[in-house]
């Protein structure tokens, strides 16, 4: 893909999942690629293994954001792609706690606020950046089981939105990336939701971020390695109440799973 050969490219959360397959997937186009997660020996293993460059710490916090994105411009010289990637799946609803609501939220969407602060100045300047979102399919849709984790990706997509409605003509490329059951260890700690809904039609990663660069060369905003998510978010708008009541008998059925016996 020559369209990325010798661009500056981030990815948090790369290391492991989704993000390890981005970040090989672009240095395998020819980018420059800086490897950022919490992980440090993680992130030095994938670096390692694809020739990037390692910036393990914090992608969500005011601090670690600034950190990551004046390291990755010492590394690189400038930062042509962002891809916020990291992200976070606690279970529960309502009653989540107030700490668990605000680390989801804080990860899922701030993080991806708090980048576009840092990296807008410069971007606009020059007239061209790249931002790509891991949200979700369940931005588009929901997720049985993780009320804070619908919640806060419906957050992520609606910035993404907002980011490319606002300042496409100026240069800026925005990308909502959203798949449904990918196999990582997230998918492996949703328990019975995930069970239901996600790993019938699971993906692997190298799926996730080949339909990614796919999605990059074409310049599409939402990106779907799952394609039935487009039906599911089109009778979500169109049809609600059949939507809710389909949505609520698979919740059902987690609920039957979760009753049965190990």
């Amino acid at each position: 893909m020559t369209g990325l050969a010798g661009q500056g490219v981030v990815v948090t959360g790369a290391g492991r999942g989704i993000g390890e397959a981005l970040a090989a997937a672009f240095a395998a186009a020819g980018a420059r690629v800086v490897v950022n997660d919490l992980d440090t020996e993680a992130a030095e293993a994938v670096a390692a293994r694809i020739g990037g460059i390692p910036a393990p710490g914090d992608a969500a916090s005011p601090e670690g954001v600034a950190a990551l994105i004046s390291a990755a411009r010492d590394a690189l010289g400038r930062i042509d792609v962002y891809c916020a990637n990291a992200g976070i799946a606690p279970v529960g609803g309502a009653d989540a706690g107030p700490e668990v609501w605000a680390r989801a939220w804080d990860v899922n969407v701030m993080s991806h606020v708090r980048a576009a602060e840092q990296l807008l100045p410069d971007w606009l300047e020059r007239g061209e950046g790249r931002f790509l979102a891991t949200v979700s399919a369940a931005g588009l849709l929901t997720m049985l089981g993780s009320a804070p984790y619908a919640v806060s990706k419906h957050g992520a997509l609606a910035f993404a939105e907002w980011l490319a409605a606002t300042y496409r003509h100026r240069g800026l490329k925005v990308h909502a990336l959203c798949p449904q059951g990918v196999r990582t260890a997230m998918l492996e700690g949703t328990g019975a939701a995930g069970q239901v809904l996600l790993t019938p039609n699971a993906i692997e990663p190298d799926e996730v971020a080949a339909a990614t660069l796919a999605a990059i060369t074409e310049e599409r905003f939402l990106i779907l390695p799952h394609p039935e998510v487009a039906d599911y978010y089109a009778a979500r708008a169109t049809t609600p109440d059949r939507w809710i009541g389909g949505m609520n008998h698979l919740q059902q059925a987690i609920e039957t799973k979760e009753g049965s016996p190990a």
